[in-house]
């Protein structure tokens, strides 16, 4: 009877093992020996009534490690915490913003309370057609931002760096004083961008200005500066610019420019043979006291004091009493009549002829002939 009862309990066994295909790495004849010792060991503690064990009725065996245990334990459970609503929505309104964004740093969508949108919406019907929000929008991420340079920042910058600063010289309170003591003017550029390296080959370009009036030069020297600098004057601000980038690093090129002031400077002081041959027509501006023109009005202004001189006896001769009775050449020159004649030849020569410079030339020739202001 024990016998029987074993062969079959062991056969229903392996039917269930072949069944369930539980072949991961357990052989089938060490499960069967198991099963069987097993069994012989409860027949022999206790009897087991054919009646209530029957084939349908078949308690599983459970290999520890083979499968998961769907058993929930309270400390094996991730204890879900609630999320936090972004910054944006917790900070104060008179919240200290340097404190939020104290550096420079790539943009924030959950830091920045401001409704930014960037972005591009191809059709009407994707987001209504209207631009993204700033909620996990990469393009706000992608350009630089001045958020760490707010005047707040700034503010902060110059009270950290105001115990290295000197104070303001007490002589260059106006830009007058400041232009005295300090002439030329060096106007460098800084770039600043993203890249593999900081370099940047227009920085090395270098401008220098300086007013005509602060270099000591007479009629000769300035005549001769001018033609050597070219189109690098300015005549409306008096001001000669040079611009130097030949060099690849800022610090020769402005040796460089140095130089050539001092070179200009030193050369149109120069004065070579040929420059006595010099006509009106070879000047690079027309100048009136090198000009025939003065020479002509100082012969009239002759003829009228001859005139005068042999009209003295004459009362009603009253043509040139507007002209001193005795004058010298140098007199001439000086008088406020002949200065005003010629500004307004000059004017002409210089700048060309239009209808304010020849009424201004118009109105000179009308005082030196002491003729009516009606006339024309």
């Amino acid at each position: 009877m024990a016998a029987a009862m074993e062969s079959r309990t062991l056969r229903c066994a392996m039917q269930r093992l072949y069944a369930m295909k539980l072949t991961n790495g357990i052989s089938c004849t060490c499960y069967a020996r198991s099963l069987s010792s097993s069994t012989r060991g409860s027949h022999r503690n206790r009897r087991i009534n054919d009646s209530e064990q029957g084939d349908s009725e078949f308690r599983t065996f459970e290999i520890p490690g083979l499968k998961p245990i769907n058993r929930e334990r309270e400390f094996f459970r991730r204890r879900r915490r609630p999320v936090a609503p972004p910054r944006y929505m917790q900070m104060k309104h008179d919240q200290d913003w340097t404190s939020v964004w104290p550096s420079a740093a790539s943009f924030k969508w959950s830091v920045v309370p401001l409704p930014m949108r960037q972005g591009f919406a191809e059709k009407e019907t994707e987001n209504k057609g209207v631009s993204p929000a700033k909620y996990g929008n990469i393009e706000l991420m992608k350009p630089p931002n001045f958020l760490h340079l707010t005047p707040a920042h700034i503010k902060k910058h110059c009270q950290a760096i105001k115990k290295f600063c000197t104070k303001w010289p007490e002589g260059l309170n106006t830009n007058k004083e400041i232009n005295k003591h300090f002439p030329i003017t060096v106007t460098t550029s800084d770039y600043s961008f993203s890249s593999t390296s900081i370099r940047d080959p227009r920085a090395r370009a270098v401008t220098v200005e300086l007013k005509l009036s602060h270099l000591k030069l007479d009629k000769h020297a300035q005549q001769k500066l001018l033609r050597l600098v070219g189109n690098r004057f300015n005549p409306k601000t008096k001001k000669l610019t040079i611009t130097t980038d030949r060099c690849p690093v800022r610090q020769q090129n402005y040796d460089y420019a140095m130089y050539l002031v001092t070179a200009i400077y030193f050369e149109s002081w120069k004065k070579e043979p040929w420059e006595d041959e010099m006509t009106e027509a070879d000047r690079l501006f027309y100048t009136w006291h090198l000009s025939q023109s003065r020479q002509s009005v100082i012969d009239l202004f002759k003829k009228f004091q001859d005139i005068k001189e042999s009209k003295k006896d004459d009362p009603s001769f009253k043509e040139l009493s507007h002209l001193p009775s005795s004058l010298k050449e140098e007199d001439i020159v000086t008088l406020d009549l002949v200065k005003e004649y010629s500004r307004s030849v000059s004017e002409i020569m210089n700048k060309g002829e239009n209808s304010e410079s020849l009424t201004k030339y118009k109105n000179s020739v009308k005082k030196i002939l002491n003729l009516q202001a009606g006339a024309s």
